[in-house]
């Protein structure tokens, strides 16, 4: 498992619970999301994408998990946004499964159907 956090102090924090939770598959990448999609060469079969709303980045990091081959092909994408207003803009090889409301928070669900680009 591979978590991406940008806030020093939040990072440090997810180490000690991976740490106290004896998790050793556990890694913590303390970086912004977009300069780990840059530098990663693994692909992931599941992803969340919760980014701080106020920073408006879904849109930019779904572009560039398709960009960088990060996703594997039907990978799922878990994905966080505010429920007031349209979905971002994301790949049209994401496939909506769930799309859920709960207070100001909207969750989707998406696969990724990669293997069907040209």
């Amino acid at each position: 498992m591979t978590m991406v956090e940008n806030n020093p102090v939040a990072s440090k924090q997810l180490q000690r619970h991976c740490e106290l939770l004896s998790n050793s598959h556990c890694h913590i990448e303390t970086t912004s999301a977009q300069q780990f999609l840059i530098g990663n060469t693994q692909q992931f079969d599941i992803l969340f994408i919760d980014p701080p709303y106020q920073l408006n980045l879904w849109t930019e990091i779904a572009n560039l998990l398709v960009e960088q081959a990060t996703l594997a092909d039907h990978a799922h994408i878990y994905l966080e946004c505010p429920s007031k207003g349209p979905l971002p803009s994301l790949p049209e090889q994401w496939q909506l499964i769930k799309d859920k409301k709960a207070g100001n928070v909207r969750y989707c669900l998406f696969k990724a159907n990669l293997g069907d680009e040209a």
